[in-house]
């Protein structure tokens, strides 16, 4: 069995400097289970490297309020006696004119296996290094998870989306040239192989959490054969997955349906540029960056970080940050440590901060310290303990 399909070979015309793509039908073998080389899912990744039944963990706290939001899940770990050891690396915008300190933390993942990050400022020779982690690293699956909480006031309630990001190519693959003075071009790179692996995370991830339905977002409307192929992907892939329902919707549709009613989400999974700004708008709907988590997937790594990308660089000092969206990163990071009772009773106590309402940080329309937060949480840990 076989099915057709265009593949693309592009070029450069090196007398006018313009690129040109070329179209041709090729044969391959149609997609399987067996067959797929996206096999990864997330309950085949390694849960971390142990010493002395401890868990490794690398703590990289980043730019702006990242350092005082891990001030606040180290302060909890060591509270609730958590069988966790961080290996901190000291990564800013600043620390990496230093190659060594880049590579540094590179080691340090590879070798833990688990990570807990911050948010790293873009230098000033214009590299962006969460991109370069992400790359280097092959953290190919951006999960972030939007859900709603009753203690906070927001248009819409009953809100629990997944925003799956392929993390690794598309318009972020940081492929730019000025090819002549004053036209600049920025490739967009899609490929089957990763499609196809992002695809399978998105189905195996509902599969495994008890959801519904997958929704591709894409622009093959106008990028038709870019996008045309990541949709064509996602669709072969929902195929081998009968229970799980499977639909589409063109990205600024979206972003539309988002606003007016997020509830019919699920699972959505899309390329790299889209699911910044998708998962960032969902952010918004909640409540705001301060509290939705991330995790970023590899074929042997989890790194685990704010969902929404913002270091906050003119709070840095104040500790009035939210330090939600880090804590509830922690706390998933234990039920990957497979420490699920921990994980469960440090998502549990901060639901029950946000739901009382009487320890709110100023983005929530209160006027509480970082540490405030803080001690609240664990002040809801004790009395689970009781």
């Amino acid at each position: 069995n076989s099915s057709s399909i265009l593949n693309i070979s592009s070029g450069i015309n090196a007398e006018y400097g313009i690129c040109f793509t070329m179209l041709r039908t090729i044969t391959r073998p149609l997609l399987t289970l067996s067959n797929c080389k996206a096999a990864s899912s997330v309950s085949g990744i390694k849960p971390g490297t142990k010493y002395g039944g401890k868990s490794t963990v690398s703590l990289i706290p980043g730019d702006g309020v990242g350092p005082e939001i891990c001030e606040s899940v180290t302060t909890i770990f060591k509270e609730m006696a958590v069988p966790v050891e961080f290996e901190t690396i000291d990564l800013t915008k600043h620390s990496l004119k230093d190659e060594g300190a880049f590579n540094q933390a590179v080691s340090s993942l590879k070798r833990n296996g688990v990570g807990l990050k911050g948010v790293i400022n873009r230098s000033a020779d214009f590299r962006h290094h969460n991109v370069e982690f992400r790359g280097g690293l092959d953290m190919y699956a951006n999960v972030v998870r939007c859900m709603s909480f009753d203690g906070i006031k927001t248009h819409h309630t009953g809100i629990d989306l997944i925003a799956i990001r392929e993390n690794t190519e598309g318009e972020y693959s940081c492929l730019e040239h000025e090819s002549v003075p004053g036209v600049v071009e920025s490739f967009k790179v899609i490929t089957r192989e990763k499609s196809l692996r992002i695809a399978k995370f998105a189905f195996d991830y509902a599969l495994e959490h008890n959801r519904k339905k997958v929704t591709c977002i894409h622009k093959a409307n106008i990028m038709k054969l870019s996008d045309g192929l990541f949709k064509q992907c996602c669709k072969e892939v929902s195929e081998l997955y009968p229970t799980i329902a499977y639909d589409e919707q063109i990205v600024d549709n979206t972003c539309q349906q988002l606003v007016i009613n997020p509830q019919q989400f699920d699972v959505m999974v899309m390329p790299n540029l889209y699911g910044n700004l998708v998962s960032n708008l969902a952010a918004g709907l909640v409540g705001g960056a301060g509290v939705v988590p991330s995790k970023s997937y590899g074929s042997e790594l989890a790194v685990f970080e704010p969902g929404a990308r913002h270091t906050w660089m003119e709070m840095k000092g104040m500790f009035v940050a939210n330090p939600v969206a880090m804590i509830l990163s922690s706390a998933f990071m234990l039920k990957h440590l497979q420490l699920h009772d921990a994980g469960d009773k440090l998502i549990q106590a901060v639901k029950q901060v946000l739901n009382k309402r009487v320890c709110q940080t100023r983005d929530l329309g209160g006027n509480a310290t970082t540490r405030e937060m803080t001690r609240a949480i664990l002040e809801e840990i004790h009395g689970l303990h009781a």
